[in-house]
């Protein structure tokens, strides 16, 4: 792969978690696929390649499809939350990125998780719990805090509000490969079709 459709794979991974997030907040409810999917996105801390970050390029399926509903020309297709919730995780994670302690706070926390995720498996609620508090006590702190629009009866369940923690979280993580390879806010806009015919390909051949 090139760095573009590598840069597409983790733009589309914030898409994921954005979509993911919605989908809590208003079905209360998500996949055990997608929500293990997203945690083993914060565990790969030391991945040989982005690929692996992901486990494989089908599993962000959801992202590449969100991507394009965002992205297209066609604005029935467009969710304004899932738009916030992107444009929200890129922003914060260029906030996060100046503060170095925050980093090794959040590094310690992942990597207590996962010992964690050794001894359940890795969607149990405890891990999830600890992941939930993870980002409340690290990206939250950064402000502004990203509001959640949804059910209010879910948004206030304990479980469903640590799962939607955790996916941020997964979020960031993806915001932060982005960065890595070269991504900036700006190159959304200006890339647009790029992206999006990146995405496609994608997509079709997996």
């Amino acid at each position: 792969m090139n760095n573009f459709e590598l840069r597409t794979l983790a733009l589309s991974g914030v898409f994921r978690a954005a979509t993911l997030v919605n989908t809590l907040a208003n079905e209360g409810t998500i996949s055990d696929d997608d929500l293990r999917v997203s945690i083993q996105s914060i565990f790969e801390t030391d991945a040989s390649d982005v690929i692996q970050v992901y486990g494989k390029v089908g599993n962000l399926s959801l992202g590449f499809k969100t991507l394009l509903n965002q992205l297209g020309k066609n604005s029935e297709k467009r969710n304004i939350d899932i738009a916030r919730y992107v444009v929200s995780m890129l922003f914060l994670e260029r906030q996060l990125m100046k503060k170095t302690d925050m980093l090794e706070k959040l590094s310690t926390g992942v990597d207590l998780a996962t010992r964690q995720s050794e001894h359940f498996t890795i969607t149990h609620e405890n891990v999830v719990s600890n992941l939930a508090d993870l980002y409340s006590r690290t990206i939250s702190e950064i402000g502004p805090r990203i509001m959640v629009n949804g059910e209010q009866s879910y948004l206030e369940t304990t479980a469903i509000s640590n799962k939607i923690r955790t996916v941020l979280l997964a979020g960031i993580r993806s915001a932060v490969l982005w960065q890595q390879l070269g991504g900036r806010r700006w190159h959304v806009l200006f890339h647009r079709r790029k992206y999006i015919k990146t995405a496609q390909n994608l997509l079709e051949s997996h």
